[in-house]
């Protein structure tokens, strides 16, 4: 699956529409589980994480710390650009990925599941679990 047909996948529009953004704000926000709230969150760069992250760590390990090493990777690089910017070593986020990343895979072993729930209710565990 190429980048557009991936993003009108998690979005339901095309790549640079201009409701792009509010669909994702949205779909992830109300997603009845944490995980489905990352599936929806940022298409693009999941699209990349999935395809030169996830996947190649999947042919090695188990899917659960594949995912693992997935979110720890993208909170290092969002440190990256942190310490580039501040000319300064600190893992600020990358702990906070990880968290997140155990946060997946602890409610989907969990099998918590809120999506009978109106938006605002999903909206605000989601956003409760990621503040």
């Amino acid at each position: 699956m190429n980048l557009s047909d991936y993003i009108k996948k998690r979005n339901g529009v095309s790549l640079g529409s201009s409701n792009s953004l509010r669909n994702m704000m949205m779909r992830s926000l109300g997603a009845g589980k944490f995980s489905t709230f990352w599936k929806y969150w940022n298409p693009v760069w999941s699209y990349y994480l999935g395809l030169y992250v996830f996947k190649p760590l999947k042919k090695i390990f188990h899917p659960i710390p594949s995912l693992m090493l997935t979110f720890a990777f993208c909170g290092f690089l969002h440190d990256l650009v942190i310490m580039i910017l501040r000319k300064n070593f600190e893992l600020l986020l990358t702990p906070w990925f990880i968290l997140m990343g155990f946060c997946v895979v602890l409610s989907d072993y969990a099998k918590i599941d809120y999506s009978k729930y109106i938006w605002i209710i999903r909206a605000s565990i989601n956003i409760l679990i990621i503040s």
